[in-house]
């Protein structure tokens, strides 16, 4: 199996939809429990340190290691982010 392969599936998949539900059914259907709150946990820090909380304090609210923490601020750093183009796209989506 070719993991990346999957990955640019499920990307062209879900790029070609504009049915949030439909998105919403699929990725609750694909993933257990335990892995959409991993997602969502992930997402929930990105946003966090976006913001512009501490690494420390996200670790401390959301029950993370720094390790993670650390991961995700680094990503967000990156100067072609995909997390902070991510972060603001659902942010012009709430506007």
């Amino acid at each position: 199996m070719d993991d990346q392969k999957a990955v640019k599936e499920l990307s062209a998949a879900l790029a070609a939809s504009n049915n949030k539900d439909l998105i919403e059914d699929f990725l609750n259907s694909l993933l257990t429990k335990n892995e959409i709150h991993e997602v969502a946990t992930r997402w929930a820090l990105v946003k966090l340190i976006k913001d512009g909380m501490s690494q420390r304090k996200v670790a401390e609210t959301l029950g993370l290691s720094l390790f993670k923490i650390t991961r995700g601020s680094k990503e967000l750093k990156k100067e072609h982010s995909s997390f902070r183009a991510m972060i603001e796209l659902e942010s012009q989506l709430d506007s």
